[in-house]
């Protein structure tokens, strides 16, 4: 959004006769290169009033705190040729500005020692105040990308939202994401918001490639958006809550491209994690049921996965099981830490299952009094448990332990969870040592859907690469983390109750100092007696 200021007319204003050059656009890299050649800061148009507050529900602009890119619209040509390696080409996470340390919420709600540490293995938990809401949390994550990368507006034609984060049955999150493309006049973009507890992220991302692999594509690029606040009431579930959200950039020729033909997919119906109550912000969960659900389908997931994998490979003349030596990074959604060591080694118990007797003995030391069992028979187990995460362990360090400095610091994100721990991944690992590699991805969402997928990691790592540069956007993660605020268990609990009184309240501006906020941090500034929410932005 612009100033209040009156503002000189673009220069392109004048230059409207000149027909536009053709082009095809399929890299972000060719993007920027195109956008080097021309200074498409003199280009901005003029649109008078545009800084002032006009009173109308929205987002609320104020002097020199939002500003968008308002470069004229530039269609990119459509390719004649299928896209190729179609997957994430940049990402931005964002997670709210404060936390609560799990040992102080252990002796808070008077737990041994170790309870949510160890036994969780979760360290901090962020979470919103009243001031955040599923909106601002998109808008936040979303401009930061736009800005980060320089992309014009324009060049988005879709745009999905993964959420469980309801707060109207009608409007969808991604309709009030269009008001950052307000100054672009780009309207022509496909997508809603998708909904299925924490699978909606991985639904979109889906969404996303199919659409850009179909005769709908128009050449432009795609953004997917996935946030949730993971509240719980006070019990034993609330220190397994957490905030944020991720927003990827989905195109051809991607450094980190989804491998086509390879998604392993199991959906069925359960109640072992809901939202019936519209009142609330909680869910029903059933603990239990959702850990066994959760196993299910990772079993039943990967199963498919390997069956299609294979498939591909016989094709090609490779007779070879698959196994997990053949991913040299796994990445969970991670309802807590300790939920993922598990995962990991159940994949584990998978591969030995299904291997011959001398593989057995040889390659999984310490299954061998397992190898009878079925998988429908572990889900329970705890001598299973114990022998598969002694196995596994040293995989579990290799694979995937890197994954989860996101959710060990921040909590579970429900549907962007799995893509922040690809984030994680990224953050603490070199493009040298990611180049080349398959970095499996399992999805899950109570109810239930989820699926096994896999990224294949560009080869080029080179300086300046797409790679390179992907990795370098994602290495301030750690020290953005320590950058929070750390709040008393009793702050928290009070932020907790407030989210609870002005949940569904209208006529109300939320209480908070907008200092605390991160820079450049959406906030909802006031709720009206229509329920229409109106938002503003912390300069940054």
């Amino acid at each position: 959004m612009t100033d209040n200021k009156d503002k000189k007319k673009a220069a392109s204003s004048t230059d409207q006769s000149q027909p536009a050059p053709q082009m095809c656009v399929n890299t972000y890299s060719q993007l920027l290169e195109m956008l080097a050649l021309k200074d498409y800061t003199s280009n901005r148009s003029a649109h008078e009033g545009r800084g002032r507050d006009t009173g109308q529900p929205g987002l609320h602009r104020k002097n020199g705190d939002c500003r968008f890119s308002t470069i004229p619209p530039a269609p990119l040509a459509k390719t004649d040729t299928w896209p190729k390696d179609v997957g994430i080409l940049a990402l931005e996470v964002y997670f709210p500005a404060q936390y609560v340390d799990q040992t102080d919420l252990e002796k808070f709600n008077n737990v041994e020692a170790g309870k949510y540490t160890v036994g969780l293995g979760q360290t901090r938990m962020g979470f919103c105040s009243v001031q955040e809401d599923i909106n601002s949390l998109c808008l936040t994550v979303v401009q930061r990308l736009m800005e980060r990368t320089k992309l014009p507006w324009d060049a988005v034609g879709r745009l999905e939202v993964g959420t469980e984060t309801i707060i109207d049955k009608s409007k969808a999150v991604k309709t009030v994401l269009m008001e950052l493309f307000q100054d672009s006049g780009n309207t022509d973009i496909e997508g809603i918001d998708t909904t299925n507890a924490c699978y909606g992220g991985t639904a979109s991302l889906f969404n996303a490639a199919n659409w850009m692999e179909s005769s709908y594509w128009d050449g432009r690029y795609a953004l997917v958006v996935c946030g949730d606040i993971a509240v719980y009431p006070s019990g034993n579930a609330r220190p397994t809550g957490g905030a944020g959200a991720v927003a990827m950039l989905i195109g051809p020729k991607a450094p980190l491209v989804l491998e086509q033909g390879l998604r392993g997919t199991h959906m069925e119906n359960a109640y072992d994690f809901y939202k019936p109550n519209l009142a609330s912000e909680y869910p029903l969960v059933d603990g239990k049921l959702s850990i066994q659900c959760y196993l299910r389908a990772l079993d039943r997931c990967y199963a498919a996965y390997r069956r299609k994998i294979q498939n591909q490979w016989k094709q090609a003349g490779n007779n070879q099981p698959f196994t997990l030596d053949d991913v040299q990074y796994m990445i969970f959604h991670t309802p807590f830490c300790k939920m993922v060591q598990k995962s990991l080694a159940r994949l584990m118990f998978n591969d030995f299952l299904s291997s011959s007797s001398d593989k057995q003995n040889n390659l999984y030391k310490g299954l061998e009094a397992f190898k009878g069992l079925k998988l429908e028979e572990t889900y329970t187990n705890k001598d299973v448990d114990k022998a598969l995460l002694k196995a596994s362990l040293d995989m579990f360090n290799k694979k995937t332990k890197a994954s989860l400095y996101l959710s060990t610091n921040n909590g579970n994100m429900y549907t962007s969870s799995l893509y922040g721990c690809l984030a994680s991944l990224l953050s603490h690992h070199s493009a040298q040592e990611l180049a080349g590699s398959r970095i499996g991805a399992f999805s899950y969402g109570s109810g239930l859907a989820a699926s096994f997928f896999s990224f294949r990691v560009s080869k080029d790592a080179s300086p300046g690469s797409p790679l390179e540069k992907l990795v370098s956007s994602v290495s301030d993660l750690p020290k953005r983390l320590d950058s929070r605020r750390r709040m008393s268990p009793e702050e928290f609990t009070e932020i907790m109750n407030q989210r609870e009184q002005f949940y569904h309240k209208v006529n109300f501006s939320p209480p908070g100092d907008t200092s605390n906020l991160f820079p450049g941090t959406w906030y909802l500034e006031r709720v009206d007696e229509m329920h229409r929410r109106k938002y503003a932005r912390r300069p940054v």
